[in-house]
């Protein structure tokens, strides 16, 4: 399942929204080489977390991402990474990937927030989910990087806020492709069910290249966090948006 759109109303231009999506897409064209060799791996080791270096006193070593790709570690805690690896990502699939999703919610969140609440908002959520990942595999070598967590936050504050908004899925079933239009707690639900589910394996000790529980972390922070960070009265515009929109559905049914 993929979404396509929601049927959430934005009230105000997501300025924030898409300077982020502008500058993940500026670090992957300017730090990562869109995706090429030597840029990719280098950017990978240098912005990425493990938390290795800042769990554990691991020693120096190099490790290997690939055939002929390897990362050095363990030569200093590197903290300034829990921000930086927000903008970094591991092909072209991941950004995309992960900047459809914040343009799809991130939008209505930001809505509710206001342009520097959304901000703090969305890397607060980012550094959650970096430390659940932290502790949850403490002694991972394995570079981390994405700006999943962050917007999982997103994703968890949008389930908060809107609910039973439409949004609207591709949906691939073998060679049959389809729509359908569902509730955000479902799909939104459906998605969080997926990362605990993917995550379960890591709690029993098996390493694995998705960091599932950063997902988690991120999507249960920005569920928790909307209730600081929001705006009482751009909520209530939103829902007043969202009646007239129903509204005016149903007369012209």
């Amino acid at each position: 399942m993929f979404p396509i759109h929601d049927d959430n109303p934005t009230l105000r231009t997501p300025v924030l929204t898409m300077l982020l999506i502008g500058l993940n897409a500026a670090a992957w064209f300017g730090l990562q080489g869109a995706g090429t060799e030597p840029a990719l791996v280098a950017s990978i080791c240098s912005f990425g977390v493990v938390p290795a270096e800042l769990m554990t006193n691991v020693e120096p070593q190099t490790i290997r991402l690939g055939p002929e790709l390897t990362c050095r570690i363990g030569e200093g805690s590197h903290w300034y990474t829990l921000l930086s690896s927000m903008f970094m990502h591991g092909g072209w699939l991941h950004l995309i990937g992960n900047m459809w999703f914040l343009w799809i919610f991130g939008n209505n969140v930001e809505d509710s927030m206001g342009r520097l609440r959304f901000l703090l908002f969305y890397l607060l959520s980012g550094l959650g989910a970096a430390f659940a990942q932290l502790l949850i595999d403490p002694a991972s070598t394995i570079p981390m990087v994405g700006a999943s967590g962050a917007i999982g936050g997103v994703m968890g504050a949008y389930v908060v806020l809107y609910p039973r908004v439409g949004v609207t899925l591709l949906v691939f079933l073998g060679f049959f492709v389809t729509t359908v239009r569902v509730p955000a707690y479902l799909m939104l639900g459906y998605w969080f069910l997926l990362q605990l589910l993917g995550g379960l394996p890591q709690l029993g000790g098996v390493a694995g290249g998705v960091a599932f529980w950063a997902h988690v972390g991120g999507f249960v922070s920005g569920a928790l966090l909307v209730f600081v960070f929001r705006k009482r009265e751009f909520v209530e515009q939103h829902r007043r948006a969202l009646q007239r929109l129903a509204f005016d559905r149903q007369r012209g049914r």
